[in-house]
């Protein structure tokens, strides 16, 4: 199995959700379930029906992260030296050439991937585009609204 890489924060936050799936919503589908038998008559059981279709989503969700985590390359950013290059997991400081909008953005999984919250997925365009560069450099990406021009203007490994 191929590796992938995953920050370390990701990392972390996939193994605090695989232990609340494992002791918290595990231990209450299976009662759930029970409580559900105790009912009696399970061929038109609403409540049974619902609580297994939850077990095999939480039983699915635990083998996901499972195997994730079993593939991981977990990179810690903040012990990344690549000499101002960005890379995987570094933050990048950006500036939009037309607007002068300024945008900043960390390179991470696909898994911790978060636009929202300034984590863009290392094989989307505009990663790619940045990858290998360094502060000054200009990336030119390739979005819905046509050709878009960034200045690095700084990478910072956190």
């Amino acid at each position: 199995m191929a590796t992938v890489p995953i920050t370390k924060n990701g990392s972390e936050k996939l193994k605090e959700e695989l232990h609340r799936l494992k002791t918290v919503d595990r231990p209450w589908v299976i009662n759930a379930i029970a409580d559900a038998r105790a009912q009696g008559d399970l061929s038109e059981n609403a409540e049974y029906e619902a609580a297994k279709d939850r077990q095999g989503f939480i039983e699915g969700r635990i083998q996901d992260i499972e195997g994730k985590l079993s593939a991981a390359l977990v990179i810690d950013p903040s012990a990344l030296d690549a000499d101002g290059k960005v890379v995987f997991g570094a933050t990048v400081e950006l500036e939009e050439e037309s607007s002068g909008e300024a945008v900043t953005y960390q390179i991470v999984g696909e898994d911790e991937a978060d636009l929202k919250q300034g984590l863009i997925n290392v094989s989307s365009p505009i990663a790619r585009a940045l990858i290998g560069k360094e502060e000054g450099d200009t990336a030119e990406v390739q979005a819905p609204g046509g050709l878009k021009r960034y200045e690095i203007v700084g990478v910072s490994y956190r």
